[in-house]
């Protein structure tokens, strides 16, 4: 990194930090995400893209959060909550994070598959190749080389602002409804607004954002780049979330068609729109899968072998890390047999991933809000007061969505 960058902030300066803000962010538009938007613009129109400025600032609170503890500490979160909390509470959080990860990883490979069906390429083909790629990708041994690749990948990203554009809403009413809270009190609205919320900050996206940041060796003195690529990923996460909405929004919200997940959102588009639309939202669903399904073996063995003070490291070989390739592995291999195997409950699987990352997504925050106003560990770095309300306002916010999430669907929404 370079050093002085506190009176430094050029545009190559920028440019040159940028990558772990963007992939943390980015990889949260997974396959289940892009569902989600697709899913609030069919189903509401515009009415959700209010909750987007909401969303975009939530994640920037807990990714600037979680992007300091990087830089000042040079440790990871789970080396930072062993620390500060104990092996046991730290071993707890390990394995729920393992589970969930592991079921959120089934999730993008059955995006891959669902994604690749669309182009005539059978699950069968299509998942055990993407999974060679991805565990060769996460074996290559650099971790500069992974996150160049991966920055690549994003720019896929870009298919959902042509399809936007290709399906010409009436951009008056889009802003407008952007900028205009729009709240029913049906519970179905109710139930999609909370999924819309937490597919926004996952809690494997802040183990990303701050290991990340160690791993390219950023310190205090790189601060002030690391939170413009950590701002400027949630943004850009957010403004990719919007032009999903924009779409379904402006095309299968007003011919009245439900879609259940995001393979049926871009066969929709094609008798309406035409093929290219479809093509370009069927590429932005792999791309976004499989982004995601290169990060999160990655960062799931990367914070359990980190809290239990093992080696690990992208640039590490089999025999100097063992633990970390071998979780690697295990998780892509589960995953990816879990989605080809007949008869397997794939949705059973979601809703278990979802009542994990419900429960410890709260805790992992507060985690992070405490450690973050810890003196002791931040210095003159800690949050200050402004930052201290933010980050527990989120806490709240997300706590109570949690609830509600649990209660609607106890209550069948």
């Amino acid at each position: 990194m370079v050093r002085g960058t506190r009176d430094k902030l050029t545009l190559a300066a920028i440019l040159g930090a940028m990558g772990p803000g963007l992939l943390a962010a980015l990889a949260g538009n997974d396959a289940g995400g892009i569902a989600t938007y697709s899913s609030d613009g069919a189903k509401y129109g515009f009415g959700m893209l209010w909750i987007l400025p909401v969303m975009a600032l939530l994640l920037i609170v807990v990714q600037e959060t979680a992007t300091r503890c990087g830089c000042v500490t040079g440790k990871g979160f789970a080396s930072l909550i062993r620390e500060r909390f104990g092996v046991r509470r730290s071993a707890l959080a390990m394995a729920a994070l393992l589970i969930a990860n592991t079921a959120v990883t089934i999730s993008e490979f059955a995006g891959i598959a669902s994604g690749l069906s669309l182009f005539g390429v059978s699950p069968a083909i299509s998942v055990p190749l993407m999974a060679l790629v991805v565990w060769l990708l996460t074996m290559s041994g650099s971790f500069q080389r992974i996150e160049k690749i991966l920055l690549l990948v994003s720019c896929v990203f870009l298919t959902y602002v042509v399809a936007a554009f290709m399906v010409g809403p009436d951009w008056g009413q889009v802003l407008r409804a952007t900028v205009t809270p729009q709240v029913e009190s049906d519970p179905s609205y109710i139930s999609l607004l909370v999924a819309t919320i937490g597919t926004t900050i996952a809690p494997w996206m802040i183990f990303l954002a701050q290991n990340n940041v160690v791993d390219k060796n950023a310190d205090a003195d790189d601060l002030p780049l690391q939170r413009v690529d950590a701002i400027s990923g949630s943004v850009i996460s957010c403004i990719v979330a919007w032009f999903i909405i924009v779409t379904t929004g402006a095309v299968l919200f007003p011919a009245g068609i439900q879609i259940s997940d995001a393979a049926d959102a871009a066969r929709a588009l094609e008798p309406i729109v035409g093929e290219w639309s479809t093509v370009l939202f069927a590429a932005g669903l792999v791309a976004a899968s499989f982004l995601a399904a290169c990060v999160l073996p990655g960062v799931t063995s990367s914070a359990i072998c980190e809290a239990f003070g093992w080696e690990r490291g992208a640039d590490r070989t089999w025999e100097e890390a063992p633990a970390y390739r071998g979780i690697i592995t295990a998780v892509i291999v589960v995953s990816a047999l879990l989605v080809i195997l007949p008869g397997v409950d794939l949705f059973g699987i979601m809703m278990v991933s979802q009542v994990i990352n419900g429960v410890l997504l709260p805790a992992l925050l507060v985690f992070l809000v405490l450690i973050a106003s810890d003196r002791r560990i931040m210095g003159e770095y800690r949050n200050g007061r402004v930052w201290n309300l933010l980050t527990w306002v989120t806490v709240v916010l997300i706590t109570v969505l949690t609830v509600c999430m649990f209660v609607l669907q106890f209550l069948g929404f």
